[in-house]
């Protein structure tokens, strides 16, 4: 299992959230082939995703903030099935409780074979590091630091994950607000099956990197 919940300090230009949704790859799938697959909890395959969200925030200072949530879940990180399981389920309820700050969304996937595992795990790979860089470094707050407030900011939070069937939706992230809830949704509840073992890995990445840092709209490539 592996586990990544770590905030980032950006560079601006790198941001690019895009408002276009997922590419169907499931099309260009061989499906007699996947009629073969033996199907497990979550159906067939291994499905690697990644959603992003953008949102307009002005509680940047409190423990109940997105971003407070956020460096609490990063602190406070757990790299046995159960704790990524809860941390992947708690950032997605988290962004479900704030759909009235989205401004942005997007999404894709890709489906494997079990026998594709290491493929699977390469594209988790490549699609982390990608976002990784993105980021100059990584930053969490101290527990107890005291840090104020620039005011209101963009936040672009992206989750990466790596979860064993072929049920958990991807598909419709920004082309409407129910089809972004619906993403999550899946994803919160997929994550949990099985006491978490059904997901294999999971990373979240956010920006701006500390509460003096000022994400605007002009910076995020829509």
């Amino acid at each position: 299992m592996k586990l990544s919940l770590s905030k980032k300090s950006s560079h601006h230009d790198f941001v690019n959230l895009h408002n276009t949704g997922l590419t169907d790859r499931k099309s260009s799938l061989n499906l007699f082939g996947k009629i073969f697959e033996e199907a497990g909890p979550l159906g067939k395959g291994i499905t690697v995703g990644k959603v992003q969200v953008s949102l307009s925030t002005l509680d940047r200072s409190t423990s109940t903030s997105i971003f407070g949530i956020l460096e609490s879940r990063a602190r406070n990180a757990d790299n046995s099935p159960e704790g990524l399981s809860k941390l992947t389920n708690e950032v997605c309820l988290a962004l479900l409780r704030r759909s009235d700050e989205w401004t942005a969304a997007c999404s894709d996937s890709q489906w494997f074979g079990q026998d594709d595992g290491g493929k699977a795990e390469s594209l988790f790979n490549d699609w982390s590091n990608i976002e990784a860089a993105k980021f100059e470094k990584e930053y969490i707050p101290a527990p107890g630091t005291d840090e104020s407030s620039s005011g209101a900011t963009n936040i672009v939070v992206s989750i990466v994950v790596e979860i064993q069937g072929d049920t958990t939706k991807f598909e419709g992230a920004g082309f409407s607000l129910s089809g972004t809830k619906e993403i999550l949704s899946s994803i919160a509840a997929n994550c949990l099956v099985d006491e978490g073992y059904c997901l294999n890995a999971a990373e979240v990445f956010w920006t701006p990197s500390d509460r003096n840092e000022i994400l605007s709209s002009t910076d995020l490539i829509v």
